[in-house]
C-alpha cells in the first residue's frame, strides 16, 4: 500500500510541474472581478460564494462585497454565485482577459434555487436534467445533527436509511439499497463492503460540505451497482488564489452522549492548493424509554482527510488521501428473562458498561483508507478527465477477545475512470469515456462470511445533450462487463467464476413550458451483477442477528424505469412532483428459511425474482411572507414481487410512507448587529404505518406509524461586521417517542419477556449543540 501511495504522490507531483511548464497546453489566464449587492437596499454583501463548478475554481467576497478571481481558462462556463437567504444566480460567463461583473442577490422566496449538478450525461444546471436529483446544501448539513453521513442526509425525499444502531446507516434510493446504490467520494465510488448489514458508508462526515442524490439508474455514467441511483459527496471548495483559510467545530448530543471534533486548514497559493482535516468522534450508547441505554450501541470514529495539488488555467491535478476509523458496538439485544435488561457474558449489564465510550465485547473495528489522483486537463476546446484510485477497506469483527478477531476480511480496489468533454458540436455537448475497478478480497480471519475473490470489471460509455427552443434533450448508452472469481475455503465455500454483461442506456427531454414551469419524461435501463455475498455467502451476521447463505445461480439484474415530473415555483410558492415506475427483472433479495437456525440465529436464502416498484415524491414550499417558510414533503414505495401469492408478494426492506413537515422563521437575516441569519423552526416527521412487507416465513412484520417532533434554532456570530462564529441548537423527538423504523435492522432482536416487545427500539428525546469556528489567517 505504501508503495501506491507513492505512486499516487509522484504522478500528482509530475502532472503539476508538467502544466506549469507548458507541456499540458498553458493557455492566457483571465481574471473576474465584480461587486455583490442587495436588491433590498443597495448594501454590500460580505461572505457571497463566487463559484466556476466545471473548474473547481471560486471565491467569496470581502467585507465590501468585491471579489476577485484569478488565472482561469480562456473559455465559456458557468457562474454561480450564492449566499444565505438569498436566490441563487447562475450565468453563463465567456471568460476573456480582464472582466468586470456585478451581480445583485435578491431575498429567498418560495422560487427553487437551481444549481449546477453532475447529471447522468456531465454537468448540467438541475432544471435541466430529466432525471430526478436533489441536492443537500452545506447550511442543511450545518443545521442536521445525525452519528454519520448517511444519517444526515436520509431525510432527502425518496431517500432512506438501512440502520444497525446509531452508528451504521445504508442508504436506500426508493427502496432499494445495498449495492444497488453507488457512493461517489473523492471523485470514485466508495468501496468497502456495502453488501452486509452491519457495514455502513467509510466517510467522515465533517468532511462532506454537500451532497447530490441521483434517484433512478444510473448505471449509464457509473456502471453495474448505480440501478437505483447515485449519492455523490462534496468537499469544500478550493480557497480563492493567494488565500489560506482555517476552522474548526464541535457538536453535542445529549441522548448518547456524542461529542466530535473537527479541525480544518486549507490554501491556494501560487497555484498550489491543498486541504487538511482532522475529525474526531465518540458516543455511549443510546437510550429510549422501553429499552433504556441499549447495550452495544457506542462508538469512536477518527479520520484525516487530505488533498494537495495544483489549479491553474490548464486544469487542475489533486490527489486525495483519506484513513477513516470507525469503533462500533455490535447490539445482540440478549436481555435478562426476568427484568428484561441487556446482559453480557458475565450478567446484567452494569451502569459502566452502558456508559462506556471504550470498546465492549462484541464490537467491529473498521479501517478505510485511500489514495486518489483526480485530473481536469483542457484539450482544446474539450476537457480530459482521469481518475485513479487505490482503497483498503479492512474490517474486524472481535467477539471473544478485544484483541484477536474472530472476522477478519481485507478488500482491496483500483479504481479508474477517464473521460473526455468534446468541444460543443452543433449546440451538442457530447462525453465518453470508460470506469471499472479491479477487487482482491481475502480472509485474514477464524470466521468466515463470504470466500476468498477477485473482482474485474469495466464498462465504456457515451453521452449526449442538446438545448432545442424550449426543450432540453439528453442520453446516452453503455456496456458493462464484470467477471467475478471465489476461491475455496476450507469445507465451507467451493471454487466458482461468473461473468455478467450487460446494456444499459437513457434518454430523456426536459421542456420549459414558461419560465417558472418545467414537465420532464426519461426512460432509462440498469443492469447489477450480483454481489458476493449474494452469490456466496455462508455465515452468521453478527450485527444482522442471522446467518445467509448464498445462491451461484444468481443472474444479473436488468430494469427498465420511468421517470415523470413537473415542478412549478413562483414567489409565494414552490411545487415538484416526481414519479417513477421500476421494472426489474431477476431482483435478488434474502428470505428466511422457515423455522431453520444456524449459530443461535435464523437463516435467511439469497434468491430472485422479478418485481415492479412504483411510487414518487412530492414536495411543496409554501411561502406567505417574507420571511416564512412552511415546507412539506411526502415519499411513497409500493414495492412488489411479480406473480406470487399473498405471504411472497412485497419486496423486504420496503421503506415507510413518510411525510414531513416544516415551519422556519428567518428572524435576522443581513444583520449589522452580532447576530446574522437568525432562525427558528418546528417539524414533524410522520411514517406512516407499513403493511407491506414480505409474510413468507416471517421474514417480516408490520410496522406501526409514528411521528417525531423537532425543533431548531440558529445564527451567526458576527464582529465588526465579519462572521465569528454559527450556533446550531436541536430538539429531536422532543416528545421521547418510542419507535422502530421498518429499514431497522435490530427490529427482529429478541422479544423482550417483561414488555413483550420485540426488538430493540430507535434513539430517543435527543438534544444537541453545534459551533462552527471559522479562524482568520
Amino acid at each position: 500500500m505504501k508503495h501506491i501511495f507513492s505512486l499516487l504522490l509522484m504522478l500528482a507531483m509530475c502532472v503539476y510541474a508538467a502544466a506549469n511548464a507548458n507541456v499540458v497546453g498553458k493557455k492566457d489566464n483571465a481574471t473576474i472581478q465584480g461587486q455583490i449587492t442587495d436588491a433590498a437596499d443597495g448594501a454590500p454583501l460580505t461572505g457571497v460564494t463566487v463559484f466556476f463548478p466545471q473548474l473547481n475554481m471560486g471565491t467569496t467576497t470581502d467585507i465590501n462585497g468585491n471579489y476577485t478571481i484569478k488565472n482561469l481558462p480562456c473559455r465559456t462556463e458557468n457562474i454561480q454565485v450564492s449566499y444565505l437567504g438569498h436566490n441563487t444566480i447562475i450565468e453563463k460567463i465567456k471568460l476573456n482577459g480582464d472582466i468586470t461583473k456585478d451581480f445583485i442577490m435578491h431575498e429567498s422566496t418560495a422560487l427553487v434555487n437551481d444549481v449546477v449538478v453532475n447529471g447522468l450525461t456531465g454537468q448540467s444546471l438541475m432544471k435541466d436534467s430529466p432525471s430526478p436529483m436533489a441536492v443537500v446544501t452545506p447550511e442543511m448539513l450545518s443545521k442536521t445533527p445525525s452519528t454519520n453521513i448517511i444519517d444526515a442526509i436520509s431525510h432527502v425525499p425518496g431517500l432512506s436509511q438501512i440502520t444497525t444502531g446509531a452508528g451504521i446507516s445504508k442508504p436506500v434510493i426508493r427502496g432499494l439499497g445495498y449495492n444497488r446504490v453507488v457512493v461517489v467520494n473523492d471523485g470514485i465510488r466508495q468501496e468497502g463492503q456495502q453488501w452486509g448489514d452491519e457495514h455502513g458508508i467509510e466517510i467522515d462526515p465533517q468532511s462532506i460540505h454537500s451532497a447530490e442524490i441521483l434517484k433512478g439508474p444510473a448505471s449509464l455514467r457509473y456502471g453495474s451497482d448505480a440501478m437505483a441511483g447515485v449519492v455523490v459527496f462534496h468537499h469544500d471548495h478550493i480557497p480563492a488564489q493567494g488565500t489560506m483559510k482555517a476552522s474548526a467545530g464541535t457538536e453535542y448530543q445529549s441522548n448518547n452522549g456524542m461529542f466530535d471534533y473537527t479541525v480544518v486548514f486549507a490554501g491556494n497559493k501560487h497555484g498550489f492548493v491543498w486541504d487538511w482535516r482532522y475529525s474526531d468522534k465518540m458516543a455511549h450508547a443510546y437510550k429510549n424509554k422501553y429499552d433504556g441505554y441499549v447495550l452495544g450501541s457506542q462508538l469512536r470514529e477518527h479520520a484525516i482527510t487530505g488533498m494537495l495539488g495544483g489549479n491553474g488555467s490548464w486544469g487542475f491535478s489533486h490527489l486525495h488521501l483519506g484513513y477513516y476509523h470507525l469503533t462500533p458496538g455490535i447490539v445482540e439485544g440478549e436481555r435478562d428473562e426476568l427484568t428484561g435488561q441487556f446482559t453480557t457474558e458475565d450478567g446484567i449489564a452494569t451502569h459502566d458498561q452502558l456508559r462506556t465510550y471504550g470498546k465492549l465485547l462484541p464490537f467491529q473495528q473498521i479501517k478505510h483508507y485511500k489514495a486518489v489522483s483526480e485530473n481536469m486537463f483542457y484539450l482544446g476546446e474539450g476537457q480530459l478527465h482521469a481518475v485513479v484510485g487505490y482503497q483498503q477497506n479492512r474490517r474486524q469483527e472481535f467477539e471473544e477477545s478485544a484483541s484477536v478477531p474472530g472476522l477478519d476480511l481485507q478488500l482491496h480496489t483500483l479504481n479508474y475512470d477517464v473521460n473526455y468533454n468534446l468541444p460543443e458540436l452543433n449546440e451538442w455537448n457530447m462525453v465518453i469515456g470508460v470506469n471499472g475497478m479491479y477487487q482482491h478480497s481475502i480472509n485474514n480471519g477464524e470466521e468466515f462470511l463470504i470466500p476468498d475473490y477477485n473482482l474485474f470489471d469495466f464498462g465504456i460509455f457515451a453521452t449526449a445533450s442538446r438545448k432545442i427552443g424550449k426543450w432540453n434533450i439528453s442520453g446516452g448508452a453503455r456496456f458493462d462487463t464484470r467477471h467475478i472469481n471465489g476461491n475455496a475455503l476450507e469445507d465451507i465455500f467451493t471454487d466458482f467464476s461468473k461473468n455478467f454483461n450487460g446494456f444499459t442506456g437513457s434518454i430523456g427531454a426536459v421542456y420549459n413550458a414558461t419560465e417558472n414551469l418545467n414537465f420532464r419524461l426519461n426512460l432509462s435501463r440498469g443492469f447489477r451483477a450480483p454481489n458476493i455475498s449474494e452469490l456466496a455467502s455462508n455465515g452468521r451476521h453478527e450485527g444482522a442477528l442471522r446467518y445467509e447463505l448464498g445462491n451461484t445461480d444468481l443472474k444479473a439484474e436488468n430494469s427498465w424505469q420511468l421517470d415523470a415530473g413537473m415542478d412549478y415555483s413562483s414567489r409565494y410558492v414552490s411545487l415538484q412532483l416526481s414519479l417513477f415506475a421500476n421494472r426489474i427483472n431477476n431482483f435478488i433479495f434474502a428470505h428466511k428459511k422457515g423455522d431453520e437456525i444456524r449459530e443461535e440465529v435464523p437463516v435467511y436464502q439469497y434468491v430472485g425474482g422479478d418485481a415492479t416498484l412504483i411510487g414518487g415524491e412530492a414536495t411543496i414550499d409554501v411561502h406567505p411572507v417574507e420571511r416564512l417558510h412552511f415546507e412539506n414533503a411526502f415519499s411513497y414505495v409500493n414495492a412488489r414481487q411479480l406473480h406470487q401469492d399473498k405471504e411472497s408478494k412485497y419486496l423486504p426492506l420496503t421503506p415507510m410512507p413518510r411525510w414531513t413537515s416544516d415551519l422556519r422563521y428567518d428572524i435576522i437575516r443581513d444583520g449589522s448587529g452580532i447576530l446574522n441569519n437568525t432562525y427558528a423552526s418546528i417539524g414533524l416527521e410522520c411514517n406512516l404505518r407499513q403493511n407491506h412487507y414480505l409474510m413468507l416465513d416471517d421474514t417480516e412484520s408490520a410496522t406501526p406509524s409514528y411521528t417525531l417532533l423537532n425543533a431548531a434554532i440558529g445564527t451567526d456570530l458576527m464582529c465588526h461586521g465579519k462572521k465569528i462564529a454559527s450556533l446550531y441548537l436541536t430538539a429531536n423527538n422532543i416528545t421521547d417517542r418510542a419507535y422502530q423504523n421498518h429499514l431497522s435492522r435490530l427490529k427482529y432482536g429478541d422479544i423482550n419477556n417483561v414488555t413483550h416487545r420485540q426488538g430493540v427500539f430507535s434513539m430517543g428525546r435527543n438534544f444537541g449543540i453545534k459551533l462552527l469556528v471559522p479562524i482568520a489567517l
